[in-house]
C-alpha cells in the first residue's frame, strides 16, 4: 500500500476527528497520504505533516485523481457523493458505520440503539481489515506560524485566561447570552470570546457589560488564530462545535455545553486512551424533546429552548473561580 486517499468533505469538527486516522495510516503503513475535502476546509489540513497532498472537490477532476493511482480509498464521509467518487476511482475502499439510522431513531422515537463508541473508534473498527490500529494519542490540529504569532500578540501578556466559544454552526448548539453572562460574572480569570460573524452581536453586549474582564475576538480573527487562542487558554468553555474538537486536540480542560445534540451521538471531546479525559459535559438530561436533531436548528422547534436555558452551569462557575 503506497498511496491512500482519505475522503472527508466537511466540516471543521468532523475533519479534526479524522486526524488520528491520518496519523496512524502514515506511521503504521508508511504510505503517501492524500486528502479530498471541500475548498473551504482545506486550510484545516495544510499544516498537517502527515498529509502529502490536499485535493478539493471544487477544483479536482476524477481524471486527476485517477492519475494518482491510489491503492486505497478511506471514505470517512460515507455519503452518495463519496460513494460515487469511490466507484469512479475503481480501487479498494474502506468506510465506516455512520449510525444515521440509529441517530434518526434516537431523535424521532423512544428507541435508543446508538453505538456506545466514539466516532473515532468507529473509524478504527473499519481499519482493522488493513491492520491499522489506534495509537491512543487523540486528535491533532496544526496551525501556521502567523496565526500562532498573532494569538501571542493578542493574549501573550496574560498568564491565564478562560476561552469562551460563542460560535457553532446552528443556533441550538450555541450558549445563550444569559449563560455566557453568568459564566463571565463568576470568572476570576480574564475571558477571551471567540466565534464567527454571527456571534458579533452577543459578544459586543458581553464586552459592554464586562469591559475589564472580556477580550472580544468574535468576528475579528480567523479560525487558525482562534485555535491558537484556545491552545494558550487555561480552560475552554464551548458548545458542540468544531472548536470543541480543536480544544480536545490541544488536551485542554473543557466544559462542553450541549443543547439540542447529545454526547451519545459519539462526537464528544476525544482525548484518546493515553491521555486523561479533561472534558466535563454540561447538559439537561431529563428533557423529553432532546435530542431534537442530530445536527441543529436556527431556532428552538418548541420555542422554549430549555436545553440551553435550563442548564446548571454551577460546575463551570466553581472551576473558573478555583482557577
Amino acid at each position: 500500500m503506497n498511496k491512500v486517499l482519505i475522503i472527508r468533505f466537511s466540516s471543521i469538527g468532523d475533519i479534526v476527528l479524522t486526524s488520528p486516522v491520518v496519523r496512524c495510516l502514515k506511521n503504521q503503513a508508511n504510505c503517501e497520504i492524500h486528502f479530498l475535502t471541500k475548498k473551504a476546509f482545506a486550510p484545516l489540513l495544510r499544516n498537517n505533516p502527515y498529509i502529502d497532498d490536499i485535493h478539493t472537490i471544487e477544483d479536482t477532476l476524477i481524471a486527476e485523481l485517477k492519475k494518482e493511482k491510489f491503492d486505497l480509498v478511506v471514505d470517512l464521509h460515507n455519503n452518495i457523493r463519496s460513494h460515487k467518487i469511490r466507484w469512479l476511482l475503481g480501487v479498494k475502499a474502506i468506510s465506516f458505520h455512520k449510525a444515521n439510522i440509529e441517530k434518526w431513531l434516537k431523535v424521532n422515537t423512544p428507541l435508543d440503539i446508538l453505538p456506545d463508541r466514539h466516532l473515532v473508534d468507529r473509524y478504527f473498527e473499519a481499519l482493522e481489515s488493513i491492520n491499522i490500529t489506534n495509537d491512543g494519542q487523540g486528535l491533532d490540529f496544526y496551525m501556521d506560524a502567523e496565526s500562532i504569532d498573532k494569538a501571542k500578540n493578542i493574549v501573550g501578556a496574560i498568564n491565564d485566561y478562560a476561552c469562551l466559544n460563542l460560535g457553532a454552526t446552528y443556533f441550538t448548539k450555541r450558549i445563550t447570552l444569559d449563560g455566557a453572562r453568568n459564566i463571565i460574572e463568576h470568572s476570576t480569570l480574564p475571558v477571551v470570546l471567540i466565534g464567527g460573524d454571527d456571534t458579533v452581536g452577543v459578544s459586543e453586549i458581553l464586552n459592554d457589560l464586562f469591559p475589564q474582564t472580556v477580550i472580544n475576538l468574535c468576528g475579528k480573527v480567523n479560525l487558525q488564530t482562534s485555535a491558537a487562542i484556545i491552545q494558550r487558554a487555561k480552560v475552554v468553555i464551548t458548545g458542540d462545535s468544531g472548536m470543541m474538537h480543536i480544544a480536545a486536540a490541544f488536551k485542554k480542560k473543557i466544559f462542553s455545553i450541549w443543547g439540542n445534540t447529545i454526547p451519545e451521538f459519539g462526537m464528544y471531546p476525544y482525548f484518546g486512551n493515553k491521555t486523561e479525559d479533561r472534558n466535563t459535559s454540561i447538559e439537561v438530561k431529563e428533557l423529553n424533546c432532546r435530542p431534537c436533531s442530530k445536527i441543529g436548528y436556527d431556532s428552538c422547534p418548541k420555542q422554549h429552548f430549555k436545553c440551553m436555558n435550563d442548564l446548571d452551569l454551577s460546575p463551570i462557575y466553581e472551576a473558573i473561580a478555583e482557577v
